[in-house]
């Protein structure tokens, strides 16, 4: 819901602070039927997938398991009016939809943040960013949340001037308007709420390096310091081993790929520096509570696409 608003208000105070109908927007569903968010919250639509015109641009705004959504008519029509030379976009998980299609194949485009590691064992062709927003050619997406945001006041800005878009920023009571260049995620020591160059660079290396893990003596020597300095500083400020959390981390992104992927367990394992399947199991359940085989059929219920058009 938070993609998906933060993609309409824009539009209306653009037409607004202009005083002008600068942007028109029409909410279309699959079958014309009401789409219900993740937080149960519905809209009624305006139709079912039309044929857009010539300058319109089509937005699929995705959520939580995007994979269920993504229908074969809904990739249909992405396709023909694809063929016909629209701008297309996908807001948030979105951009899952996109590829599905074809659309991203040779293109660079991001995703939230939490779904790019099934992302990318599916779709080897598109360039994957951790951006808040790309704009390539006429192919648009977005990391979701407040990214939409951006991605619309770039937008406005080409269209009608950066005057305008700070306008509607200052409505937004947006104070910080981000770039493609800008990073999604927050950075290492704010996430982690430590500020220390050393351990922030350990941590990078682990996060760069899943399916590979690197040992805690390469860490160390790579950070300048010593096995058993390294092992003092996880403990002093994460309370945990630097293994643990490796350990952790490999296991999250496991997590993601047996959520959003159809890939075997063994290549999930493996995919996380787990030779052995069943050490990968042992581990899972340790963290999770549950087994590998038994996580997917946890996943939450399916979103719907909606598609926004400017004038």
């Amino acid at each position: 819901m938070l993609s998906f608003a933060c993609a309409i208000e824009p539009l209306r105070l653009a037409n607004r602070m202009s005083g002008q109908p600068l942007y028109d927007w029409t909410l279309t569903s699959e079958t014309g039927a009401p789409v219900a968010c993740s937080n149960g919250v519905a809209f009624a639509v305006d139709s079912d997938l039309p044929v857009l015109g010539r300058d319109d641009v089509a937005l699929v705004c995705g959520g939580i398991d995007v994979q269920a959504a993504t229908t074969k008519p809904l990739l249909n029509w992405l396709r023909r009016e694809a063929r016909r030379g629209l701008t297309i976009g996908g807001l948030c998980t979105g951009a899952y939809v996109l590829a599905r299609a074809g659309l991203l194949d040779g293109k660079r485009a991001t995703i939230h943040w939490e779904n790019q590691d099934g992302f990318e064992e599916d779709f080897t062709d598109v360039a994957l960013t951790h951006s808040v927003f790309v704009i390539d050619g006429n192919r648009l997406s977005t990391a979701g949340g407040t990214s939409s945001i951006d991605l619309m006041l770039k937008l406005i800005a080409d269209d009608y001037g950066d005057d305008l878009a700070n306008a509607v920023a200052d409505q937004l009571i947006y104070s910080s308007i981000r770039t493609d260049g800008d990073s999604q995620r927050l950075s290492i020591p704010t996430r982690i709420g430590v500020r220390h160059p050393k351990l922030g660079q350990v941590i990078r290396q682990m996060e760069s390096n899943l399916e590979d893990p690197i040992s805690p003596a390469q860490l160390a020597q790579e950070a300048g310091m010593s096995t058993r300095q390294l092992e003092r500083l996880f403990r002093r400020y994460l309370k945990r081993s630097p293994k643990r959390h490796y350990m952790e981390l490999r296991l999250s992104k496991a997590r993601n790929l047996l959520m959003q992927t159809d890939m075997s367990v063994i290549n999930v394992a493996l995919a996380c520096g787990f030779a052995s399947p069943s050490h990968f199991s042992k581990c899972y359940r340790a963290q999770y509570g549950t087994t590998p085989y038994r996580e997917r059929g946890t996943q939450g219920a399916a979103p719907t696409a909606e598609a926004a058009r400017p004038e």
